[in-house]
């Protein structure tokens, strides 16, 4: 039995919280514990009472911020067509990009498929000029 410790507010914490998960679910749930800097049992406190959950940069949260990266990357490179990201997927980018954009990352600006989708959104067509463009 673990021993009993003081929570934030100098509260016994004895009440032991027992919950089964899938794998995928315990994947996603100890990547964002990771990327939190947080110990599991304060991050699933703090989200499961709806508490903000605040992401301190540390050498700590730095290497799970890598070590995800390194995952997505690997399996995006796996991947043959975009129909193939699945739904654990998807969680694990959204994860990953909401927590690299709340540390205050820079904004690498918009990616090249995102420039050619506002290029394309600005055409017309049966403009004046002869070639249908604006």
């Amino acid at each position: 039995m673990s021993d009993k410790n003081l929570d934030d507010a100098g509260r016994w914490r004895s009440k032991t919280v027992a919950f089964r998960v899938s794998p995928e679910e315990a994947g996603l749930i100890d990547a964002q514990v990771a990327m939190s800097g947080l110990t599991k049992q304060d991050y699933i406190t703090k989200r499961l009472l709806a508490r903000e959950v605040v992401v301190v940069p540390s050498s700590r949260v730095q290497r799970a911020l890598q070590r995800e990266a390194v995952r997505i990357y690997r399996e995006l490179r796996r991947i043959r067509d975009a129909g193939d990201i699945g739904p654990e997927l998807q969680a694990r980018i959204d994860i990953f990009a909401r927590t690299f954009e709340a540390l205050g990352a820079e904004d690498p600006g918009r990616s090249d498929v995102e420039e050619e989708d506002a290029a394309i959104a600005h055409m017309s067509r049966g403009g004046a000029n002869e070639g249908g463009f604006d």
